[in-house]
């Protein structure tokens, strides 16, 4: 086997990959760059050398198979197959990297990563060793229906994450509401769970596969602005339009509230005792809905009585009729003293 050509290519191969362990491990966890770095370069080495002298990596030669040479040779193949691994998934962490989602992408990395090494112990098994693989993933397949059927709510948890994950419904960072009325910004995704911090600074864990099954709304798509509905009711003292301009006013004046879109003044409905109007206007993300809210409702309290704006009482609750501010003659004077009839304009 010294005799052989391959055998010192295969001891090349073999100090190569473990000096890439070596260097890898050297790198430590606060060099992710150079790891990957460090992960591609060896590989690449290993399959020159592979490439180059003919070696094959998923069969052994016939002088191989005994010995030293047999030694030698399996190292280097189980070395070349595992630098594979980390060399794919150094691949798409770089891709991960480049897309800069790395957070969103995190079931997926794992599941790819999971993948990755299971193929590879099952071709070290398979090629290398010469196990039957077959034998081994039937007998799997069996252990694995066991696990399911025992597992069964963990694994479905698992699932409707990778599922979540691929509908991209939604995205870390970006605030949600459920139909069941939880809402908050998504803080984590996990294998079993999806991590929500509330306006009042709660933590909500939901599983993946009750979430699954909920109806959202994405408040941060297509971006953060959200609009805000606010009914205010006035005294019909005014006519419409002067309230309108007054409540504008008031909007434009908030500073919580965004220019642009500019705020709208709505009305809704009006009769003799109140105009009740809908204050439309846009804050900057779903979080400034309370300070927005709290600072038009100050304005309109602090606004009453000056220029006209009065509130109206609730529908329901008795008050004395207040005439509107017009100029019209009244009722009696528009009808004859001597008749009681309307005067006859045609004359």
């Amino acid at each position: 086997m010294v005799d052989d050509p391959a055998f010192l290519p295969l001891v090349l191969i073999d100090l190569l990959g473990l000096a890439g362990i070596i260097v890898w491990h050297l790198q430590g966890r606060r060099r992710p760059r150079a790891r990957l770095i460090v992960q591609i370069l060896f590989f690449a080495a290993m399959t020159a050398l592979v490439a180059l002298n003919g070696i094959w990596p998923h069969q052994l030669g016939a002088n191989e198979t005994t010995g030293l040479a047999a030694f030698v040779a399996k190292s280097a193949r189980v070395l070349w197959w595992t630098h594979l691994a980390w060399a794919v998934i150094g691949v798409m962490h770089i891709y991960v990297a480049i897309d800069r989602r790395p957070r969103e992408a995190h079931l997926l990395q794992d599941l790819f990563v999971a993948l990755a090494y299971l193929g590879v112990v099952l071709s070290i098994l398979g090629f290398v060793f010469g196990a039957p693989v077959g034998t081994l993933v039937a007998t799997s397949g069996v252990v694995a229906v066991i696990l399911g059927l025992a597992l069964q709510n963990t694994l479905g948890d698992v699932f409707s994450g990778i599922a979540l994950t691929l509908g991209r419904s939604y995205a870390i960072g970006d605030w949600i509401v459920l139909s069941d009325g939880t809402e908050g910004r998504v803080v984590e995704t996990n294998w079993r769970a999806t991590n929500l911090v509330t306006g009042a600074h709660n933590l909500v864990v939901l599983p993946n596969s009750l979430l699954a099954k909920l109806s959202l709304t994405n408040l941060s798509r297509p971006d953060e602005t959200h609009w805000i509905s606010q009914s205010v009711r006035i005294a019909a003292s005014h006519g419409p339009h002067d309230s309108i301009e007054t409540l504008r006013a008031l909007l434009r004046a908030c500073d919580e509230i965004l220019r642009d879109p500019a705020p709208i003044v709505a009305l809704k409905t009006i009769d003799a005792l109140a105009i009740e109007a809908e204050l439309q206007f846009c804050v900057a993300s779903p979080a400034r809905r309370t300070p927005a809210r709290n600072e038009v409702l100050d304005r309109l309290y602090r606004t009453y009585g000056a220029d006209g704006l009065a509130f109206a009482p609730a529908v329901g609750l008795i008050q004395p009729a207040t005439a509107p501010n017009r100029n019209y003659p009244s009722t009696a004077a528009r009808e004859s003293p001597a008749t009681g009839c309307r005067p006859d304009r045609t004359a």
